[in-house]
């Protein structure tokens, strides 16, 4: 059994067989808050009938940056943007539903990698707002969730809005995931214990392997490779790459902390010196499912399509599916010509070279494995926000 995700329009509702008082609908707000922004999902449900799972019927999203991790020494204005959001919310679900709308925020890498008073603070701040809202708030509304939940919360939405089960790449601001249900026990068996995640699921046990990396997430991930992640005397030192145009020089910004990076103005710069920069921020850290070196299709989320769209690999409003190879050979193209790539992003090079490490040395995925690339699966936002709703509402024995 799973979720039917076609779109109900409001004219199949006078026309369904059902009594009139079978059907239920109704919505819940999940807050995504990520290491670059936050995101606001409203999803609206609609169960005709008591005994059937109920039926996604629309989706509203919206995100605002920076992400809450920016705040980390202004709380009280992390907690601003959570209200602009809420803003949204009322406007969209109806004023009579408003008190049984749960409204629930978890967090992910930007506020893991913080200190953990600064976290607490912001989330405190976030509980604070919820709490003056016309909206239900739950136990542990407010909180930050663990890695390997984000993967199993992202394979529930993509068991909700698909028909069969693929594999799930996904490339955060702070972190990386890799979520798939292993065919083979020789991956459970030869897997850290703790990849492995046994959960229930429309009377059905799942066995997945699925890991998030914290600190191998894009930006995370650019300040490991400048040597910046981490570092003192960020007053005054300069990080320098021979991933970025040799003139490049600017100040950047992640989770709240401002770095001055530059490229090697009297060095060398290109795709083998960069592959082998990269190469530290991977190298025995990522682990290597046994069955990835198979024939699986993956779906690849977040900064793997917007990379993908910027380089010219795919089209944005379409997605595709490629090769890891592609993601390689349009990678060299980048770093060996930066200056024409630069008006684009001077990080270009950087970020397509670190995601073909991160597929290649890290993963272990062969030349030849198919990455399905896209935003929505099926016109749903594909993240693990509309997994974690299903998934309250499950716990609560709403079927």
């Amino acid at each position: 059994m799973c979720i039917n995700n076609t779109l109900v329009k409001s004219k199949d509702l006078h026309e369904a067989s059902s009594p009139v008082n079978t059907i239920r609908v109704f919505y819940g707000v999940m807050f995504d808050a990520g290491s670059t922004g936050t995101r606001i999902h409203i999803y609206k449900f609609i169960q005709k009938d008591p005994v059937e799972l109920p039926v996604l019927d629309n989706e509203l999203y919206h995100a605002v940056k920076p992400g809450l991790s920016a705040y980390k020494d202004n709380p009280e204005e992390g907690g601003n943007s959570v209200r602009q959001l809420l803003k949204i919310a009322k406007k969209t679900v109806p004023e009579d539903s408003w008190r049984r709308t749960p409204v629930i925020l978890k967090a992910t890498a930007g506020l893991r990698l913080l200190p953990e008073d600064k976290a607490n603070a912001l989330l405190k701040e976030v509980r604070e707002v919820f709490d003056e809202s016309p909206f239900f708030v739950p136990n542990n509304s407010v909180t930050i969730m663990n890695g390997k939940n984000e993967g199993r919360l992202f394979f529930i939405c993509l068991s909700l809005i698909r028909a069969r089960t693929v594999g799930i790449l996904d490339l955060g601001g702070g972190s990386t995931q890799i979520t798939f249900l292993p065919k083979s026990k020789k991956t459970v068996q030869s897997a850290p214990s703790n990849y492995i995640a046994r959960f229930n699921l429309f009377n059905n046990t799942y066995q997945l392997y699925t890991h998030s990396y914290l600190g191998n997430g894009l930006f995370a991930a650019r300040l490991a490779t400048l040597g910046a992640l981490g570092a003192d005397g960020l007053d005054w030192k300069v990080f320098t790459s021979s991933c970025l145009p040799k003139k490049f020089r600017e100040e950047v910004t992640f989770g709240g902390t401002t770095y001055k990076v530059s490229g090697i103005p009297d060095g060398y710069a290109g795709y083998k010196l960069c592959y082998y920069e990269v190469m530290k921020v991977i190298k025995g850290i990522v682990h290597q499912p046994y069955e990835v070196k198979g024939s699986s299709v993956f779906y690849a989320f977040s900064y793997y399509f917007d990379r993908a769209v910027e380089s010219g690999l795919i089209d944005g409003s379409r997605g595709g599916a490629i090769e890891v190879r592609d993601f390689k050979k349009r990678a060299k193209e980048v770093c060996n010509k930066m200056t024409k790539y630069r008006a684009i992003s001077p990080f270009l090079c950087m970020d397509m070279t670190y995601i073909t490490c991160l597929l290649k040395e890290g993963f272990g995925f062969k030349d030849s494995t198919v990455l399905q690339l896209a935003k929505k699966v099926n016109n749903v936002e594909t993240s693990w926000a509309l997994g974690a709703t299903f998934d309250y509402f499950r716990n609560l024995n709403i079927h």
